[in-house]
C-alpha cells in the first residue's frame, strides 16, 4: 500500500500584469516537491476585471481540477494574494484550505491604486485603502482564524503602499530582504524562506 501523500495540493495564485510563468523559479525550487500543483490562468484585463469576478473564477479552477472537498494549500502573489483571500472569505474556500500564503500583497489595500477610477478599473479600484471590498474582507476575519495563515513583505515595495500593510491581518509574518516587489517570488532570498513554509508538513 502506498504512504499518503506529505502535502495537500497546491494553489498558486498571480497577480496584476502577471500570468502563471510568474511562479517558474519557485516551481524549480520546489522540484516536485509539492504536487499536484495548480496554477491558474486568470485574466485580470489590465485591471478592469473585478477581484470577485477573479476569486469565482479561481474557485471553479480549484473545483475542477480537485473536486468540491479536497483539502489544499494557497499562496497568492501581490494582488493574487486578495484574489485568494476573497475566495477563502467570501466563497466558502476557508472550509478546504489548510495554509494560506500571501506575499506581497495588498491584503490592507495600497495607495498605489487610489487614483485609478472604479468605473475603468474595477479590479485595481478594489485595492484602494478603504474600498468597500477591503473593508468587508476586514469586518469579518472568522474564516481566516482557523488557518494556518502567513504573511511575507519587503520593506522596499513600491506597489504595495505603505509596505509593512501588506500583510494579514491574522498569522505569521515575516519580512524578506529583497530589493523590489517582483523579488519577492523570483529571487532566493525569498523562494528559501516562502518554500520552507510551503514543505512544512
Amino acid at each position: 500500500m502506498s504512504s499518503p501523500a506529505p502535502h495537500p495540493p497546491l494553489v498558486l495564485v498571480h497577480g496584476l500584469w502577471d500570468t502563471p510563468r510568474l511562479f517558474r523559479r519557485l516551481e524549480e525550487w520546489l522540484g516536485g516537491r509539492r504536487d499536484p500543483l495548480l496554477i491558474p490562468d486568470l485574466p485580470h484585463g489590465l485591471g478592469s476585471t473585478p477581484l470577485e469576478d477573479l476569486a469565482a473564477r479561481l474557485g471553479a479552477e480549484i473545483e475542477a481540477a480537485f473536486g468540491p472537498e479536497q483539502e489544499l494549500d494557497l499562496l497568492g502573489f501581490s494582488m493574487g494574494g486578495v484574489i485568494g483571500r476573497i475566495w477563502i472569505q467570501l466563497l466558502g474556500g476557508h472550509r478546504r484550505t489548510r495554509r494560506f500564503i500571501s506575499v506581497g500583497s495588498p491584503q490592507n489595500g495600497t495607495f498605489a491604486a487610489q487614483p485609478c477610477p472604479r468605473w475603468l478599473l474595477p479590479g485595481i479600484a478594489d485595492m484602494k485603502v478603504g474600498s468597500p471590498l477591503i473593508r468587508r474582507l476586514n469586518a469579518d476575519l472568522t474564516p481566516l482564524k482557523g488557518l494556518d495563515c502567513r504573511s511575507f513583505w519587503c520593506p522596499i515595495d513600491t506597489i504595495i503602499l505603505p509596505p509593512w500593510k501588506g500583510v494579514l491581518p491574522v498569522g505569521t509574518v515575516q519580512v524578506l530582504p529583497v530589493a523590489n516587489h517582483k523579488q519577492l517570488i523570483t529571487r532566493p532570498e525569498a523562494l528559501g524562506p516562502i518554500g520552507a513554509a510551503l514543505l512544512e508538513p
